[in-house]
This record gives C-alpha cells, structure tokens and sequence, in this order.
C-alpha cells in the first residue's frame, strides 16, 4: 500500500510539474504575440490611413501598398492553386496506397527533407529552372514574373499540404475502410467520396496552415518575382509583394518608408494570425460534429 501511495504522489508530481511547465511555455508564446503585433502597431499606426490600401508605391512615401497587396494575393493564389491538387493526391496515395510500405517512408522522409528546406533553396531552384530559360528565349531580357514566384511559394506549401493530407486520412478509422470495401466500393471511390469526406477539415486545415507559411515570404520572391513599383495583375510580369516591399521600405532611410514597412508588417502579421485561427476554427468544428 506504501508503494502504491509513493506511486500515486510521484505521478500526481509529475503530472503537475508537466502541467504547469506547459502554462508557462503557452504564456511565454501568448506574450510573445502580443508584444510582436503591439510593435508593429506602434511602429507603424501613422501609416495605417485608407491610402495604405489604395495607393501604389510608385508614390514613395506618400504613396501606399495597394500594388503590393494584390501582387501578393496573386502570387499566394497561384502557389496554393498549383500545390493544392498535388499535395492532397499526394497524400492520399501516401495514406492508401503506399501506407507502411517502404517506398511510402522513403517518400515521407523526402517530403520532410523539404519541408524544412530553406526557402531562398527554393527560390533559386526556381530561378534556375524557369527565370533562367525563359530570360535565354527572350534574348536576353531577364523574365522575372508573378507565375515564377507563385511556383516558388508552391514547393514550399507542397510538403505542409502532403504531411497534413497523409496524416489526417491515416487518422481515419480502419473500420470506416473494412465496410466500404465489404460493400465491394473501388478502392479509388472509397479515397475520394469517403475518406476525403472524413478528414476534409483537416485537410483545409493543412491549406491554410501552408497559406500562412507561405504569405510571409520574402526571399523565394527576390528571385523570381523580383517586384514592381506599379500595378499589374498580369502573372507573366514582374510583380510586386506585400513582404518584398516591407523589405525594400526597411532598408529605406526615410523615416516615412520606415513607417510603412511597419504598417505592412502588422497588415501582414495579423492575416496570418487570421488564417490561423481559421484552421484552428475549422479544426475545432469538425472534432465537435464528430463527438
């Protein structure tokens, strides 16, 4: 009986000690956040006037982000148009047809490599693969453009969308698979119409989450979509973005410049911070209709 007491204080202990360490850790990352998005705020509140969403930054340091924000919307667009389908039929095959296979892990372990490749790899990957050939076909005239950039930011999603995918089907149950195939489903109806079904909000989820990884940056975008003072919604030009400006304006020595910069910081900052939410929102939903 003493041992079992001795037993039952020590994990009591532990369980405490566990509990409260992970408080801690959760209000270090809460003050964080706070003290990110209030000095952003600061910084950057005199900026924060309706013509930071409807000027270009042609104007300088009377002008705005406007350019910036649309080209960034297009080039996230496209990087999520383009990662999307394939990393959701990635990870499908991965969870149904190459589960604990090794060709599967192989593939895994890959995806993870990218995953946690550095972005500006990326870049000049893209760089090198598109900039590069099309700038020689052109004779010459260096072929920066939006549809470049969105590829870059498309290989950066693609690992998050197919370690998500993969997760969030093999998370379905083995019964839900046993009674379709009983029923004499195909195996390719039973991925698309049933399973995606059951983990779809996780997979949104995993959508998002790449969408904020991917709305934030700067280097991939120096690249290949390089930037552009004025508006264009044409993919195939030089296109500006919400992050490469924020750059360019934080290198500035103009304190108005300055200014700007921190108000696209917060701007950005809080869309990301949105999109999390979101996910979490989502996420949330579908576990209170599965209880």
């Amino acid at each position: 009986m003493a041992g079992n007491s001795a037993l039952y204080l020590r994990r009591r202990f532990t369980n405490a000690l566990a509990l409260t360490l992970s408080t801690m850790a959760t209000i270090l990352g809460l003050i964080f956040l706070a003290w990110i998005l209030w000095e952003t705020l600061r910084q950057g509140i005199g900026a924060l006037t309706p013509k930071l969403f409807t000027k270009i930054t042609a104007y300088g340091e009377d002008g705005g982000l406007a350019n910036a924000m649309v080209g960034s919307f297009i080039i996230n667009l496209i990087g999520i148009l383009i990662a999307t389908p394939i990393g959701v039929m990635a990870g499908a095959w991965l969870a149904e047809y190459a589960n604990r296979t090794r060709l599967g892990e192989s593939i895994r372990f890959l995806n993870d490599i990218l995953l946690s490749a550095p972005s500006i790899v990326l870049g000049l990957f893209v760089y090198t693969i598109i900039v590069l050939p099309t700038t020689a076909m052109t004779s010459g005239n260096t072929t920066f453009s939006g549809l470049a950039g969105g590829v870059a930011l498309a290989l950066i999603a693609l690992p998050v969308i197919v370690r998500t995918t993969d997760e969030m089907l093999r998370l379905v149950p083995s019964t839900l698979r046993e009674a379709s195939l009983s029923l004499g489903i195909p195996q390719w109806k039973l991925t698309t119409q049933i399973l995606m079904r059951s983990a779809r909000s996780g997979i949104i989820t995993g959508v998002l989450l790449a969408l904020a990884r991917i709305s934030g940056e700067t280097a991939p975008l120096l690249f290949t979509a390089f930037g552009n003072n004025y508006m264009t919604v044409n993919p195939m030009d030089k296109m500006s973005s919400l992050p490469q400006v924020i750059y360019q304006y934080a290198n500035d020595p103009g304190e108005g410049m300055h200014a700007i910069a921190w108000a696209g910081a917060f701007v950005l900052t809080m869309f990301v911070l949105l999109l999390s939410l979101a996910s979490r929102l989502v996420l949330s939903r579908n576990k209170v209709s599965h209880d």
